[in-house]
């Protein structure tokens, strides 16, 4: 239930506070007062969208403040928590609306708070789905249209054909994925061959080549060896004879190990003298061995070196096979390993897409299957619905003063079949007894219009399972309805609130007398420099509550018999109830 809303700035209202409560209340006032801005605070609450046009001239933004009031455990408190909102202790939760003018750079933005926290302004809208059903002479218009005619009938169906129109459209849109997967891999088949194709001759290419690990830079320093095998020997030869000399000794030049031995020696005859020369003494006999092993392998590796130009002939030519890899499928070996091991993946794939385009295949055949009989079991409750849905409203025109107007709701097989099944749902009214049946969008004038847009929501807040918001909003549900027929929707809007919250606009004093609350909306005129508009919302009882409904009857609040009147329609209304 909607407890109270606060509005500052918002069209010609500078600030009111709104009190609900549960029952029936009826908004009025004269034309231009802001009867309708009234209603865009509550669609701003509700998530609507938000124009910088409805600021009040002259503020920078304008703010709603709704406070509503939720039974433990209700989903809408569960989606607050969830979005970060705070409930507090009594079980209200706060709902704030901002909308900054226009004029200025950021200007025209939005904000929505859900319990102390910045939300999205689709967190309100789900809130409001779950909180509000609201009703204006836009949803009248939309009754028209068959979609929402069947959208009516399956909520009357129940929980249990929702639950099987959710399989339905998850079903549907299941089979849209699996036709557009399938669309794809057909239209790209013959891509996909040629992708195969190539990813084969490279494969095998690789395959025949076969590349092993870091082996380009191996054959790279072989080559570097073989093709300067001389030159390599030769250094190696001068730097073992600089080491440790001819073999045969006939030089008698010191070598390098001679004179590091020397060296060792004469440090070695002190070395018990001075620790500092002992550990020196010790480093030039480690330098000694090492420069002694380095000439063995300095002469091993001259020994061991000699040119091929047969081996070097077949690096070279290994080396070219390797760079044709290379060329093609990478910069080196291991990225040519790695393509290679990507495009057998590839491959595996692409080889499969025939396999896949028949299990697709077969997946659509079993889910045309599911979705044919869920559409005949959606067929069947919308038929029993239908009749239902049918009697229900035609029992509540006939308290709406429309007696002998029947509404038949018919289901017929669509064309083709969607999301919603495979059903056309009209809905047609008789008039009167011994009229022709005819379509809503075609038949029904604005008042007939009305009040079976009233008959069919007393009939979905009452029907079989329903679990509906429990805050109902009609604006001017009243339109084009006059005489005993405002009557009997005031009486009818009554009882409706029996159970419910229900908030009504309207202009008729013969459904305002039914209200348990009365909210008239007044504005003044300041003149000055410019002139301003000010409008401001106040509960109305006793003598006040009788001037407005003689406002509404005759538009002269002081006259008697006006006030007559007005007193006869409360009198009436209590009695009705």
């Amino acid at each position: 239930m909607i407890e109270e809303i606060r509005i500052a700035d918002l069209g010609v209202i500078g600030a009111a506070h709104v009190a609900l409560g549960p029952g029936l209340t009826v908004v009025t006032g004269e034309t231009g007062a802001g009867k309708t801005m009234v209603l865009t605070a509550l669609s701003l609450l509700l998530g609507g969208k938000a124009d910088p046009a409805t600021v009040r001239t002259g503020s920078a933004g304008a703010s709603v403040e709704g406070r509503v009031v939720l039974e433990p455990g209700h989903p809408a408190l569960e989606r607050a928590s969830d979005a970060g909102g705070s409930v507090d202790d009594d079980g209200s939760l706060l709902l704030v609306r901002t909308v900054s003018a226009g004029g200025d750079a950021g200007s025209g933005r939005s904000r929505a708070f859900v319990g102390g926290r910045s939300v999205p302004q689709g967190v309100l809208a789900e809130l409001a789905e779950q909180l509000v059903t609201v009703h204006g002479q836009a949803d009248q218009a939309r009754l028209r249209a068959p979609a929402h005619q069947r959208a009516a009938l399956d909520e009357f169906a129940g929980p249990e054909h929702a639950r099987t129109l959710t399989d339905y459209r998850d079903a549907w849109s299941g089979r849209a994925r699996l036709q557009a997967e399938l669309d794809e891999l057909v239209a790209r088949a013959q891509e996909r061959s040629r992708e195969a194709e190539l990813l084969r001759l490279g494969l095998a290419e690789v395959e025949r080549v076969d590349p092993q690990p870091d082996e380009d830079v191996e054959l790279a320093a072989e080559e570097q060896r073989l093709a300067h095998a001389e030159d390599l020997r030769v250094a190696a030869a001068t730097a073992h004879t600089a080491l440790a000399g001819e073999n045969d000794g006939a030089s008698d030049a010191l070598t390098g190990v001679e004179l590091v031995e020397q060296a060792r020696r004469a440090l070695e005859h002190v070395a018990a003298h001075d620790a500092t020369l002992a550990e020196l003494g010790r480093r030039v006999a480690e330098a000694g061995y090492l420069l002694a092993d380095i000439a063995t392998e300095l002469s091993a590796y001259a020994d061991d070196l000699h040119a091929d130009p047969r081996r070097l002939e077949v690096v070279n030519q290994r080396r070219a096979e390797l760079g044709t890899l290379t060329r093609a499928y990478g910069s080196d070996v291991a990225e040519v390993l790695n393509w290679a091991q990507t495009a057998g993946l590839r491959l595996l794939e692409l080889e499969g897409g025939g396999q896949r385009i028949e299990d697709l295949r077969t997946e659509l055949a079993d889910l045309d299957a599911r979705i044919a009989a869920l559409a005949a079991t959606l067929s069947a409750t919308r038929t029993d619905a239908a009749e239902r849905l049918a009697a229900a409203v035609s029992a509540e025109l006939a308290g709406l003063a429309m007696a002998g107007a029947q509404v038949h709701v018919e289901v017929r097989p669509a064309d083709q079949p969607g999301p919603w099944g495979a059903d056309d749902v009209e809905m047609l009214l008789v008039p009167h007894a011994g009229a022709p049946a005819r379509p809503l969008a075609k038949g029904a004038s604005g008042g007939e219009l009305s009040r079976v847009m009233l008959a069919l929501e007393v009939a979905l807040a009452h029907g079989a399972g329903a679990d509906r918001p429990g805050t109902f909003v009609f604006d001017e549900v009243d339109a084009g309805v006059g005489g005993r027929a405002a009557v009997e929707v005031g009486r009818r809007l009554a009882a409706l609130a029996g159970d419910a919250q229900v908030i009504v606009v309207t202009h008729l004093a013969q459904v305002a007398a039914f209200a348990d609350r009365h909210l008239v909306v007044t504005k003044s005129v300041r003149e000055g420099v410019d002139v301003v508009t000010a409008s401001d919302v106040r509960s109305v009882t006793g003598d006040e509550r009788v001037r407005e409904l003689a406002r509404m009857l005759s538009g002269q609040e002081d006259s008697d018999a006006a006030r007559i009147h007005a007193a006869e329609l409360l009198e009436l209304s209590d009695v009705g109830r």
